[in-house]
């Protein structure tokens, strides 16, 4: 599946971290994460809320805008080993600059760099910034003030992830109608851990894309809803079974979804944390639901429809896809 031409719209930059890189990192700067790894160096969490913790303390260590270039450039050189053309990564000005704007355009310069130099590689990119909602709608504030400043070229996008069972997503229209007015594409996370209404709060917001959405299988009506305007999936098979979410692969809504005539997209979330890799989604989904590669072809095509690239970037993915 490694040759299979690939768009992945839902990668955590952070949670793509290699721990290998976090391990090195820590080491020249002489901190002590060790508490986050299991014997075998692998990230060690027990259930999501530890998720979160093990993840926000290996981000802790990427303390500076080259930190960050050097983890971009990392993390889009193994999407492109996995035959990724094109990602869209969730950056969150939360970590980078604690969403203070001059602080937040330095790292960003950083990372622009990087992600040029990997599309000259090879592999094109974007970044939607990501509200982290268990912080708050204040917070999320500044995150949308980072993204609408800094709008246009590799920031396209802004988005909402973390604890999902914290407050009501209503409460940050503030950040969505800001982002909304700057031209940026709009996601997210919900019907995750919460069921098929919270996916109809994040439609209230405007999004045209839905991370995660599996509980939408739950709802009929939703179904029809979210076909019918063409809301794209961004679904992540590997993170549900390994958080519990669903049984296993072969139990995974994904087929289903497809069947009710949503738009469904593969991803892999934070990969490293969930022991998987792009190739390793599809081959799995494959052995599941016995798919080839025009059914992967098609959702690649509909990934790159949902992209929140500019048109001339989303004909040349065309292209290169077909």
């Amino acid at each position: 599946m490694k040759s299979l031409k690939k768009v992945e719209l839902h990668l955590h930059l952070e949670g793509a971290a290699p721990p290998g890189f976090i391990r090195a990192l820590a080491a020249e700067k002489h901190r002590d994460i060790g508490g986050i790894f299991d014997e075998r160096g692998a990230y060690a969490w027990r259930d999501f809320k530890d998720f979160l913790r093990v993840y926000e303390a290996a981000a802790s260590v990427l303390a500076t805008p080259r930190d960050y270039a050097r983890l971009l450039s990392e993390v889009l050189a193994q999407c492109a080993d996995q035959g990724a053309i094109y990602a869209e990564l969730f950056v969150s000005p939360e970590f980078c600059g604690g969403t203070d704007l001059p602080a937040w355009r330095d790292y960003l310069a950083a990372m622009e760099e990087a992600a040029a130099q990997a599309e000259r590689d090879g592999i094109a990119s974007r970044a939607v910034l990501t509200c982290i909602r268990h912080f708050g709608p204040e917070r999320a504030r500044k995150t949308a003030i980072c993204a609408a400043e800094t709008s246009g070229g590799w920031v396209a996008g802004l988005g909402i992830a973390g604890a999902e069972d914290v407050g009501e997503l209503a409460d940050f229209a503030w950040a969505f109608d800001c982002a909304r007015e700057a031209g940026l594409g709009l996601t997210a996370h919900a019907g995750e851990w919460r069921g098929p209404q919270s996916i109809r709060d994040a439609l209230a917001l405007g999004v045209s894309r839905i991370g995660h959405g599996i509980r939408a299988v739950e709802d009929a009506a939703l179904l029809r809803d979210l076909a019918e305007r063409g809301i794209t999936l961004e679904l992540c098979p590997g993170s549900n079974v390994a958080l519990g979410l669903v049984q296993d692969w072969a139990a995974h809504p994904i087929a289903r979804l497809a069947d009710a005539g949503l738009r469904v997209t593969v991803s892999t979330d934070d990969p490293p944390f969930f022991h998987t890799t792009l190739s390793q989604e599809y081959q799995r989904l494959a052995d599941a639901f016995g798919w080839a590669e025009a059914e992967f072809r098609q959702m690649n095509l509909w990934a790159v429809d949902a992209a929140f690239c500019d048109p001339t970037t989303r004909t040349r993915l065309r292209k290169e896809l077909t």
